[in-house]
């Protein structure tokens, strides 16, 4: 009898000894929900806001599965928002720019806005220059609602947001079932899980879409940003920004950034808006991909990935974009690293293959972890 009053009160020591050494657990990371008002068609949105005990904080939004502000410190403690964004539903139901959102059904380009899969040709939106496909169509999965909740783990709190695409959405095949999570820990890692099902064979490459300057959203160029990028490929493009099927070296070409360099340096040979190639085939599991780093601030920014590919875009597209906070955005206003299987996949066979079956699970991860760093004396 003594014996089993003692085993409950012993069970509950270890679980305080593991309480106390676990500090994940033992400093939560925060989340909180709130109204974010409602879309044109009277859809509701909501805003979830995660910190964390470093004062890092995300918001995300259920249009879009949107991340619409990402404040961290600086080396002397500042806390200024990182990425671009608007500052309510309607700046986002309106936004030419994808900003932050979710990417899908397929990120990026598809040539002549069509494919063929088993035999059968499916015809898509032609909603890019030249007639071509872009991020999933006319209503792709950056102007959807989706449901959301808050999810709590023992390595740190997100939200996980969940979509439905209907069979035939903007021309695809197959019903989808997609997941995305977000999860902030107190190591100031900000991991992207993604998770889909088909139930007919269909292609599927999904992104995040943020736009990233570290010294601020509104603080101007990204030219100060120095940028290692550990890739030895990269997609050549034809006047479009297609792939033209070519994989090429860096070696030799302003795309180089292997050894790092400042967007200056690189900008007036070479405008960015490319593939890079991590791995001819999908990693088993997430490798690092890029360092960024800005020296006014001290912020810094790894990424590690388990897809094959990344598109580097540095906002080369934006002219006058009214921001948040009376912000105004113009080229080369921030940069973008887009995890995700090469452009235009479904017509390069020579291509990792988007082919998700039925049956099939697609699963991939994308860690961004956040630092500050003091210069050489």
């Amino acid at each position: 009898m003594k014996m089993n009053l003692l085993k409950p009160l012993l069970a509950m020591v270890v679980l305080l000894l593991v309480i106390e050494v676990n500090p994940l657990a033992a400093a939560d990371v925060k989340a909180s929900k709130r109204s974010f008002g409602k879309t044109a068609a009277g859809e509701k949105v909501h805003e979830y806001t995660l910190r964390n005990e470093n004062d890092v904080t995300v918001k995300l939004i259920t249009f879009g599965a949107t991340m619409t502000s990402l404040i961290t410190p600086d080396r002397e403690g500042n806390l200024s928002d990182i990425v671009l964004g608007y500052d309510d539903i309607a700046g986002y139901e309106s936004d030419p720019i994808f900003s932050g959102c979710i990417v899908g059904r397929f990120a990026n380009r598809i040539s002549n806005a069509s494919f063929e899969l088993e035999g059968k040709q499916y015809e898509l939106a032609k909603n890019f220059s030249g007639g071509h496909h872009l991020h999933g169509g006319e209503v792709g999965f950056n102007a959807r609602v989706w449901d959301a909740k808050v999810v709590k783990q023992e390595n740190g709190t997100g939200v996980a947001f969940t979509l439905i695409s209907p069979d035939g959405d903007e021309g695809y095949p197959g019903r989808l079932a997609v997941r995305v999570k977000y999860l902030l820990n107190n190591n100031n890692d900000l991991t992207i899980d993604y998770w889909a099902t088909t139930d007919k064979t269909t292609h599927l490459n999904l992104t995040q879409h943020s736009y990233y300057n570290l010294a601020g959203h509104d603080s101007g160029n990204v030219h100060n940003h120095f940028v290692r990028l550990y890739c030895e490929h990269y997609l050549p493009v034809d006047e479009d920004g297609v792939p033209t099927g070519e994989i090429k070296s860096v070696e030799g070409t302003p795309f180089d950034f292997r050894q790092g360099a400042r967007i200056s340096r690189q900008v007036a040979e070479g405008r960015y808006d490319h593939n890079y190639v991590l791995s001819l085939q999908r990693p088993e599991k997430p490798m690092l991909l890029a360092r960024v780093s800005e020296g006014t601030s001290g912020r810094g920014m790894s990424v590690r990935t388990d897809q094959p590919g990344v598109q580097f875009y540095t906002s080369i597209h934006m002219e006058e974009t009214p921001g948040k906070n009376d912000a105004v955005y113009n080229t080369n206003q921030a940069l973008c690293l887009e995890t995700q299987h090469f452009p235009d996949t479904p017509n390069k066979p020579n291509f990792p293959s988007t082919v998700l079956k039925a049956g099939e699970e697609f699963r991939s991860r994308t860690v961004h972890h956040f630092y500050t760093w003091q210069p050489k004396k």
